[in-house]
């Protein structure tokens, strides 16, 4: 059985290696949506996969050190494509929340990534 939780943070950053003249290139910013999904079988005696707080005391350390930043300011994001950054806060979530099985990061209302491990 999956769980999740939404988290939102809102970043500014540029795409440093698409071609000369895209939009991309140019600093921009977003409101990014970050769906964070657990797997695991209900406990028998609270019946939840996890708390709902777990998750979020997990999450929001991560989510904070983005909030209000340039992700390409940020180790590891210099090239902060949705892709890069859903692969980033897997690898800084998952250690937090073992249970981790899938992230889903919306860059915009019609446009994100989900990754689910390597």
């Amino acid at each position: 059985m999956d769980v999740f939780r939404e988290f939102r943070f809102e970043a500014a950053h540029w795409l440093p290696h698409v071609p000369e003249g895209h939009k991309c290139r140019r600093m921009h910013g977003h409101g990014y949506r970050v769906v964070v999904h657990v797997t695991g079988s209900p406990d028998p005696h609270t019946g939840w996969v996890i708390d709902f707080a777990d998750i979020k005391r997990a999450v929001d350390p991560v989510i904070d050190s983005l909030d209000h930043r340039t992700l390409n300011d940020i180790p590891g994001l210099e090239n902060s494509t949705c892709e890069n950054l859903t692969r980033w806060l897997w690898a800084r979530i998952k250690p937090a929340l073992p249970g981790l099985s899938r992230i889903v990061v919306w860059e915009t209302a019609h446009a994100g990534c989900e990754y689910r491990g390597d």
